[in-house]
């Protein structure tokens, strides 16, 4: 099999060289919410402590996501939570994927020591789905669809810790299994969770892009929940560890290994002893780490919920850290990073396969296909939605309607099922959204919110989009995201 000549090659960088450098700058905002509930720290009722972790995504591109969610487990672990009471949801595609390079093996920085043994395979592969994941907060073992079976089976004295990391956009969350997870459903589950009586508080960390879109203007204070969010709701969460970061991964690894704000949570755990570091600390310290010396490849960290939960110490959902090298007062100084829009990670591995891989070799051809795919697939992606608007709104209006950011304080859409109906009919006509296309929740938000209807929005769609895209953008193929 013949290899990509130079002028091909110079072609595939070009682009690759338009990308990279056209990445959206952060909009920087401030805010969050404010709560009334104030913690006591010497508070000794007996309480069980319970962890949900889910990393919702798949393919060896999105090895953080998995990486993140092991070494939150061996965080846990540790600090003495038993396997009983940690309830992980991960693909598991990634330990034995031929592209990695220490089979078995997952590491979380560079330097970093195996974060893949030990960790329970409760919800795996076609497994990790949003109705799996609602029944283990909610308890529910009837509503479960395979796995372990285990759940949240939390008394009123309990303390919750829930971490999600992967892909998102506004009012949503990626999973590796369609439908996505959009806001409103979470917001309801949590709500009818605080309505059983059923723990005592909540902590919710949260990795994604437009992650504050998940509880902005939707958490109410009240019912003991505490959650942070690695971006705003209008802006990027960034990956970390990539080829060409300092520090780089090992030579032999093409992905990103570690997000940025998991990463900052995750390592601040790993050098401070929980039993006095408070929440409001660790988030003092993600947020100085990930504003990344406040620069563009940077987000905003947010906080919601009942901020007064805050004041609580970390022990009382990570577990202890007999380990500690430092006291919460001799935070490292973190160099800034060469961080990559969680977006792009996929670009990097396709760019990075291709440059390394031999000249001539499949591998080489295989990385040229997936690379230019996925461009092609954000081109045909940002193109439908940008003329849908502008058949709906007009010329001019419609990227101003798309584009409308709603003031903080209010949710991203004021219908939810109206939010499902646009993006089910828009992928019924133009293909699967993918995690690239989540970026453009907002514009079906938008739409929504303009009035819009279903019939108008077919109508659209079927104008710009004659055909549906086949194999791995195709809707048919993949099922639909809401």
């Amino acid at each position: 099999m013949k290899g990509l000549g130079d002028e091909s090659h110079s072609s595939l960088k070009t682009i690759f060289l338009v990308v990279w450098f056209s990445l959206d700058a952060s909009t920087f905002f401030t805010g969050g919410g404010g709560g009334e509930t104030v913690y006591d720290n010497n508070d000794t009722s007996s309480g069980t402590r319970w962890a949900v972790l889910i990393a919702g995504s798949n393919n060896y591109f999105n090895y953080r996501h998995q990486a993140d969610v092991c070494h939150a487990y061996q965080i846990l672990s540790k600090g003495g939570l038993k396997d009983e009471n940690i309830i992980v949801f991960m693909y598991d595609d990634i330990a034995f994927n031929r592209e990695n390079p220490r089979p078995g093996v997952i590491i979380n920085s560079p330097q970093g020591n195996d974060v893949y043994k030990g960790v329970p395979k409760d919800y795996t592969g076609e497994n990790v789905t949003v109705n799996n994941f609602f029944a283990v907060i909610l308890g529910n073992t009837t509503a479960l669809t395979g796995g372990s079976g285990k759940v949240v089976n939390s008394g009123p004295n309990d303390h919750i810790f829930i971490y999600y990391t992967d892909h998102g956009g506004p009012g949503v969350l990626g999973m590796p299994t369609n439908p996505e997870l959009f806001a409103g459903d979470l917001i309801d589950v949590l709500k009818k969770k605080n309505a059983t009586g059923t723990y005592k508080s909540l902590v919710f960390y949260l990795e994604s892009c437009e992650s504050g879109s998940i509880f902005e203007g939707l958490l109410p204070e009240g019912m003991n929940i505490y959650a942070t969010t690695a971006a705003n709701a209008n802006e990027s969460s960034w990956a970390t560890y990539c080829p060409g970061d300092h520090p780089s991964p090992p030579p032999e690894y093409e992905t990103c290994l570690g997000d940025l704000y998991s990463v900052a949570w995750m390592e601040d755990s790993d050098i401070h002893n929980p039993g006095t570091e408070t929440l409001q600390q660790q988030y003092e310290l993600i947020k100085g780490r990930t504003a990344n010396n406040n620069s563009e490849r940077g987000s905003h960290v947010m906080q919601y919920g009942d901020i007064g939960l805050s004041q609580a110490n970390l022990s009382q959902y990570i577990g202890t850290n007999d380990n500690y090298t430092t006291s919460v007062d001799e935070d490292p100084l973190w160099s800034p990073t060469k961080a990559i829009d969680q977006r792009d990670a996929d670009l990097i591995h396709f760019w990075e396969k291709f440059n390394n891989a031999p000249g001539g070799s499949s591998r080489k051809v295989e990385a040229r296909k997936q690379f230019v795919e996925a461009i092609s697939h954000r081109m045909h992606i940002d193109h439908s939605v940008k003329l849908i608007g502008k058949i709906l709104f007009g010329i001019e209006k419609g990227p101003e309607v798309l584009n409308t950011i709603r003031p903080a304080g209010l949710p991203l859409v004021d219908d939810w099922d109206c939010l499902k109906t646009m993006v089910r009919t828009f992928e019924t006509h133009c293909g699967s959204l993918s995690q690239y296309g989540m970026k453009h929740m907002g514009s079906f938000a938008n739409i929504c919110n303009a009035g819009v209807k279903k019939d108008q929005m077919d109508e659209a769609s079927a104008q710009v989009c004659v055909t549906v895209p086949s194999g791995p953008w195709s809707s048919l193929e993949n099922g639909f995201s809401a």
